[in-house]
């Protein structure tokens, strides 16, 4: 039994409308304390239109919307309330439902009560808040497909095939007494978690693309002083945000925008030139430069195309060589003749087609990964890096000819961690899943 809550479900801000949910088992009843109509006389859901008052006193006339169990959001009793959108309107008839039994929701409590009432997975409980966070439509498409269940649906041929390998070692080995049973085949055994394996690697490689659709890149661009990285930084906005000049060493601090590349979010960073400096102002950019650096998924670094390599370009280039990176050399409007094999751009005429197609090429981002399902946040993709781990040492120990129960081992953790993507229980019942494959106990 679950104590009923409320809380405003619109953005507390004067509007024309706004929006007030109850949730729980006496919700109805605590409605109905404030409400003109009494709503625990409804054998289904409906909308009625009506009065709210507290202490004799009107607070305002609504539509109320009911939904009962199991037929809601949160699977409970649930009201909903339509008020005008005054702030004030919408705290008074809050504190009336507080008044008369129900108490303020916590941050998610909602949708924590849809998930525990079995209305929706962690996966797409997960969702609901991408959804509302999506800034763009590729993003917003992906949350979507999360919510539907389709992203929860690609975790089910996993864990059917790991439970299918498991409950035949099982039966083996807990009732070796029945003939009817198919015997353990080795190869046939390792050919299936090879398969689990291939799956995997699928998962989190889409996860991975998935998570940058959503999330965005940090991207820094660095450079020695005037090679035209604020340039550039204006030609990926396409406005001018940094303040270009010829005089070396005037962006003194981290310059930042966001653009959307054919649905990718690209945060942008331009950074103070790097070079030996005793101006203190300068110094402390360069500092900044070197941390976002070290923050960045991706850096551009910027070199001159019409002027050799020098001692400062090469210390950049060390610095950066660990990181992921590409490489530009800006000012091709002005070189006459260019090299195979480099990336050439010119900031000042807007020509950076070639690195914008780079960006997208390294991250393999393509027109199917936004169209396409995946687990693409940090728990679900860290969950699957653990079952591959697991099958990989399963996959070991059936080759070198382990024990099936040392294999059996291994597996076991895999199916937990499957379960823990959806939320589901972690405690596996092998029984349940002998019983439904074979004839055994008849």
């Amino acid at each position: 039994m679950f104590d009923t809550i409320v809380a405003l479900a619109t953005p507390p801000i004067k509007s024309a409308l706004a929006i007030v949910r109850l949730s729980g088992d006496d919700s109805l009843e605590i409605a109905s304390k404030i409400f003109s109509h009494d709503l625990t006389k409804l054998d289904r859901p409906g909308h009625l239109f009506g009065r709210i008052t507290h202490n004799d006193k009107l607070i305002d006339e609504v539509v109320a919307l009911v939904f009962l169990k199991p037929h809601s959001f949160t699977g409970e009793h649930s009201v909903e309330f339509i008020t005008h959108g005054s702030p004030l309107i919408a705290e008074q008839v809050i504190q009336a439902c507080l008044a008369n039994g129900a108490r303020l929701a916590t941050q998610g409590e909602y949708t924590s009560r849809a998930y525990m009432n079995g209305k929706m997975d962690l996966v797409q409980a997960e969702a609901i808040n991408d959804v509302i966070n999506a800034v763009t439509n590729e993003s917003k498409r992906l949350a979507l497909l999360s919510l539907t269940g389709a992203s929860s649906a690609l975790i089910d041929p996993i864990r059917v095939a790991i439970a299918d390998i498991l409950s035949l070692i099982e039966v083996n080995i807990d009732y070796p007494e029945y003939e009817d049973l198919e015997p353990i085949d080795r190869p046939k055994m390792i050919g299936g978690i090879i398969e689990i394996q291939k799956r995997l690697e699928t998962l989190v490689r889409e996860g991975h693309q998935g998570q940058i659709i959503k999330e965005g890149l940090n991207l820094t661009i660095v450079g020695k002083p005037n090679v035209g990285k604020s340039s550039l930084l204006n030609a990926l906005l396409k406005e001018d945000k940094a303040i270009v000049t010829e005089i070396a060493g005037t962006t003194r601090d981290v310059v930042e925008g966001d653009i959307n590349l054919n649905g990718l979010v690209l945060h942008l960073s331009d950074t103070a030139g790097i070079r030996e400096s005793l101006d203190a102002i300068e110094k402390m950019g360069i500092v900044k430069s070197f941390k976002a650096i070290d923050n960045a998924d991706l850096v551009i670094v910027v070199l001159d195309a019409t002027s050799q390599l020098d001692e400062e370009d090469q210390k950049i280039l060390a610095l950066t060589e660990n990181s992921k990176r590409i490489i530009v050399y800006n000012k091709s409007d002005l070189k006459q003749k260019t090299d195979d094999g480099k990336l050439y751009v010119s900031a000042l005429t807007k020509d950076i087609k070639a690195l914008e197609i780079a960006i997208l090429k390294l991250f393999e981002i393509e027109e199917e990964s936004y169209l396409r399902p995946s687990l693409n946040n940090a728990r679900q993709i860290g969950l699957l890096q653990n079952v591959q781990r697991s099958i990989e040492v399963a996959l070991n120990d059936a080759i070198v000819g382990a024990s099936f129960d040392i294999v059996s081992a291994s597996l076991q953790e895999a199916y937990s961690d499957v379960l823990k993507i959806l939320g589901l229980e972690a405690n596996i019942d092998l029984a349940q899943e002998i019983f439904s494959r074979f004839c055994v106990g008849k």
